[in-house]
């Protein structure tokens, strides 16, 4: 007998082992039985929708078959027939033997092969067939559906499929992570009679409930997983944080220049109270962009600073990290200069750390976080690092959770004498059931008012195979920037440094810490386009009569860090009136005075991505204006962007983003996607599960997973729940050391 682990070369042999293993990296049974189906055959197909090149898996019936000598060689040609009832396909065997003999009128057979056309009809030259028993009478209707598996290359269809068959006799038995108690509350069939629906289904209900069963599964244990970890926080234990009367919270409240929104204020309430129990925080705050989420960070990390601690700010990119450095350090004023000349008596100091600077202001930073003089710490990745250390860290704050794994915040938080409190903020909306999911361990809170002063954003799609429509676009900028206000490029890659070529004809290297992935609709371009360079998008500006006199300069995530610093101040300050640049403007930038962003090649950034980029416009008291420039054909691609330019809404677009890309993508990270075994499994990745359609499993998943967990924290009484727990957990580490 056979259990999970049993090796398919073992119990099938090489010669059908081999080709499972080499084209879908099958191993084992339980990567077999986790081979699912992509669709199933009824005992007729539909042979109306076929096109030249399509690999085709069909049932259907012989309605003519007839032989005939080949004229320019020896033996018979066999010609046949088959028809679905309605349409019509032409079979060609260049070899009659042993195939006139089973293709003969009214048998029903399984056809596979590649479709061509001669002379005006579909074809199949020389297709792989299995009979079916009986016709399409009472024996072909006591049949179940046939499944039709992914192409394994050396192996037909139904050899797959007489492989599962093989696997279910030798299985005696499977691990039941699901408790009794659960399954006849849901009426669900056990796993065993669920795999063995999805493979040998006698009917399509036995395939829709088995498929409900293994997806409800596959959210018990994660939401099962998230529930421990929630248990486990729960009990941890640390130093609760009041501020001080009189302190920087109260100064800094005190100098601010504009109204707090209701829910700046409401979670500014939450954050209080929870930092001020014993039990560390762990929330997520998510908002539009704009929204104010990094006022509310910094009246969090002066309340720990108030409570004799200090506070961590970690970010995914240096012009992110500076930025922050920046607008804390100007907002806070000499309350920054803690025991510096003109510093205020009350004040601390603000360090940034990042992997680029000099030893000597590297040393210093250190020395600061060390001491406690530096009561915030900014920085990227460089936090992380083994020989970074504070006097006593209070609250770790992570902005763009997503560009970051659980484990590097973790890391972060073991800086601490004690458990820290966590704040994570995204400007990424994110739908519900990623919350539940990628964030469910966390607390949630959404900011969706925008404050006093910010003004609307107009969008609209620019088709680059229109001159008159570049020109014009080019023209808005000078308009702008004649008004006094400024405007960004955005590229979806540096290009080349000589400045040489034009807008949409630059390649170069990509920006590895922060450019956008291309989105082309794979299949949809007769060719891939060549996506534009920010150098070429340079030269093309500084050729446009339109703008003569304008000051133009480049940023990207490969320039020196000194040079980067100083192109986003002198930007900032205005004497910049338009900046080009990659991705590494998404996030935090906030320039108030830009008014205007065009995006070049837009159909090769993401939904959510666009929408995050166009936030860093309109932060004044000036309407913003994004153009989407393209020359995509692509109707998917033109949806996109129509989808972004007809709303501001960030989670209504979150949630088509949801359904065209996956989880990674809409939180602008490639995931791994997860393997039959788990290899690969990354945070937030599944198997079977949708997040798109499976809302209500997770739903329920995640109450009865809190349920169990509340009644039996170590989940004793359920032993193969546990185990597929911690198969869960291993498949994450995995993936987060596989990533680096």
């Amino acid at each position: 007998m056979a259990d999970e682990s049993t090796r398919l070369s073992a119990l099938l042999g090489a010669r059908s082992a081999g080709p499972l293993a080499k084209s879908r990296d099958l191993h084992t049974v339980g990567d077999l039985l986790e081979f699912w189906p992509r669709r199933y055959l009824e005992h007729t197909s539909d042979l109306s929708s076929l096109h030249v090149g399509m690999y085709v898996v069909a049932v259907a019936e012989v309605k003519t078959s007839s032989t005939r000598r080949m004229q320019k060689r020896r033996g018979e040609m066999l010609n046949v027939t088959i028809t679905d009832g309605t349409s019509d396909v032409d079979l060609t065997f260049f070899k009659a033997w042993g195939h006139k003999e089973a293709l003969v009128p009214g048998v029903t057979a399984v056809f596979a092969g590649e479709v061509g056309m001669y002379r005006g009809r579909w074809q199949l030259t020389h297709p792989a067939y299995q009979v079916l028993e009986g016709g399409l009478g009472t024996d072909a209707a006591d049949r179940g559906p046939i499944p039709v598996y992914l192409q394994v290359k050396g192996m037909q269809n139904w050899a797959v499929a007489e492989c599962v068959r093989i696997v279910f006799d030798h299985l005696e038995s499977v691990p039941e992570p699901l408790p009794a108690k659960l399954r006849s509350r849901h009426g669900l069939p056990g796993r065993l009679e669920a795999l063995k629906g999805i493979h040998v289904p006698r009917a399509f209900s036995d395939v829709q409930r088995a498929r409900h069963r293994l997806r409800y599964e596959e959210a018990l244990v994660f939401q099962t997983l998230l529930a421990r970890r929630r248990a486990e926080q729960a009990a941890e234990r640390t130093r609760a944080r009041t501020p001080r009367e009189g302190g920087l919270l109260a100064a800094f409240d005190a100098r601010l220049p504009f109204e707090l929104t209701a829910g700046q204020r409401e979670v500014g309430e939450v954050l209080a109270q929870e930092m001020a129990r014993d039990t560390p925080m762990n929330r997520l705050l998510q908002g539009e962009v704009g929204s104010g989420k990094t006022v509310i960070a910094l009246r969090a990390m002066l309340a720990a600073v108030d409570a004799g601690g200090q506070a961590a700010l970690l970010a995914p990119t240096e012009v992110l990290a500076a930025q922050h450095h920046r607008s804390i350090t100007t907002m806070l004023g000499d309350l920054a200069e803690g025991g510096m000349l003109g510093g205020s008596d009350i004040g601390t100091r603000v360090a940034l750390l990042t992997g680029s600077q000099s030893t000597a202001t590297r040393r210093q930073n250190l020395l600061d976080a060390a001491s406690g003089d530096a009561g915030i710490v900014v920085g990227t990745h460089a936090l992380i690092q083994e020989h970074v250390q504070f006097q006593d860290l209070a609250l770790v704050v992570v902005d763009e959770q997503h560009r970051f794994g659980v484990e590097q915040r973790d890391a972060l938080r073991g800086k601490g004498t004690q458990p820290p409190h966590v704040l994570v903020m995204t400007a990424t909306p994110i739908p519900r059931t990623v919350t539940m999911t990628v964030f469910g361990d966390m607390e949630t809170s959404t900011l969706t008012e925008l404050p006093r002063g910010r003004s609307p954003i107009t969008t609209h799609v620019v088709p680059a195979d229109r001159p008159a429509w570049v020109q014009r676009t080019w023209e808005r900028i000078a308009e702008e920037v004649r008004s006094g206000r400024q405007a960004y490029v955005v590229c979806p890659r540096i290009g080349d440094g000589d400045g040489g070529g034009s807008a949409g004809s630059a390649v170069g290297s990509p920006d590895d810490e922060e450019i956008a992935a291309p989105d082309a609709d794979e299949g949809e371009e007769a060719s891939p386009r060549e996506m534009a360079g920010v150098y070429a998008v340079e030269a093309t500006l500084r050729e446009s009569p339109a703008l003569e006199g304008v000051s133009i300069a480049v940023l990207h995530g490969r320039m020196a860090p000194e040079d980067k610093d100083a192109v986003m101040s002198a930007f900032t300050r205005g004497e910049i009136d338009v900046l080009v640049s990659t991705t590494v403007i998404e996030v935090g930038v906030d320039v108030p005075n830009a008014t205007v962003m065009v995006v070049v090649d837009a159909d090769r950034f993401g939904v959510s991505q666009l929408h995050q980029l166009r936030g860093r416009v309109g932060r004044g008291r000036h309407a913003g204006l994004c153009l989407l420039m393209t020359a995509s054909e692509a109707e998917a691609s033109r949806e996109r962007l129509d989808a972004v330019a007809g709303t501001t809404d960030g989670f209504e677009l979150a949630r088509l983003d949801l359904q065209l890309r996956g989880t990674g993508d809409v939180l602008s990270g490639r995931q791994s996607g997860g393997g039959r075994s788990g290899r690969g499994m990354g945070r937030g990745s599944f198997r079977f599960l949708s997040l798109v359609r499976d809302e209500e499993i997770i739903l329920q998943a995640r109450e009865d997973a809190v349920s169990l967990v509340a009644a039996d924290p170590g989940l004793a009484g359920h032993p193969e729940l546990l185990a597929a727990v911690r198969d869960r957990v291993d498949a994450e580490q995995a993936a987060f050391l596989e990533r680096g």
